[in-house]
């Protein structure tokens, strides 16, 4: 006998693998063995994902050193974390356009004429999302690095494990709660705005825990966050007008504002 991952000859009362690790599967696959599988891997308690998602919770700073110091097998790794927060984000966005498309509509902004171009850019963030995830965490841990310039326990890499974590655990969060709220009829939009202060709170705590930071720190390492957030937002914005600018966007843009203001 042998195990089916890496070939090695193995006795036949063994039910893991002595050299891999892998548990030794001898019956065919069911939708009994599927279900118990999953609900091995994602609902018992003893899991790693479940025990990583409470600590991010509740001890964010333990899953972190962790990783940092060379612990890899206590908690989900940070890629395969991430990777989970971007599979549920996208299972999360199925199901809203599946069977709750009508909350992807952007009412609750203030119209002016201009649907049309905010529904395309709220497409437009529904369809990138994962992309601009990914984009957003390296410009965080540049973020934090600053922030924390007078921290040198963390280089830059380590700067970008801590934000690839808390990034993909309130995305997680979020997604979650996207879900909820969805069968309770209140718009995507809307959710994703309120998220934003529950992002920031959330960084807020796990930064304290992570640095053990008084109060006096706390307030000026946020007005500080808050600060370069607000210049990446112009900078980002200046660049969006510029795209506008050359795809057309801004002459649509004043066309729909002459139209308005003669009606």
């Amino acid at each position: 006998m042998e195990c089916k991952n890496c070939k090695l000859s193995i006795q036949t009362h063994h039910n893991y693998c002595p050299s891999c690790g892998a548990k030794i599967i001898r019956n065919r696959l069911t939708i009994k063995a599927l279900f118990a599988h999953f609900s091995e891997q994602f609902l018992n308690y003893d899991n790693k994902f479940l025990k990583t998602f409470i600590k991010l919770t509740t001890k964010p700073e333990a899953v972190l050193n962790c990783y940092i110091n060379g612990t890899r097998k206590k908690y989900v790794n940070v890629i395969s974390y991430f990777a989970i927060a971007l599979t549920l984000s996208g299972f999360q966005m199925f199901i809203i356009n599946k069977f709750f498309p009508e909350l992807m509509n952007v009412d609750f902004l203030p119209q002016n004429g201009m649907e049309d171009i905010q529904q395309q850019n709220m497409n437009f963030a529904q369809e990138y999302q994962s992309i601009m995830y990914m984009l957003i965490v390296p410009i965080y841990a540049v973020m934090s690095k600053i922030v924390f310039f007078n921290y040198k326990q963390y280089n830059y890499t380590e700067h970008l494990v801590i934000n690839m974590y808390l990034a993909a655990h309130i995305s997680i969060i979020t997604s979650i709660l996207v879900l909820i709220t969805s069968f309770l009829g209140i718009n995507f939009g809307i959710v994703g705005l309120l998220s934003l202060p529950l992002q920031i709170v959330f960084f807020t705590y796990c930064y304290k825990r992570l640095f053990k930071l008084n109060l006096k720190s706390i307030i000026l390492k946020t007005l500080l966050f808050l600060l370069l957030l607000s210049i990446f937002f112009i900078i980002a914005s200046i660049i969006s007008a510029v795209i506008m600018f050359f795809n057309g966007t801004f002459e649509e843009m004043r066309e729909i504002q002459k139209k308005t203001q003669n009606s």
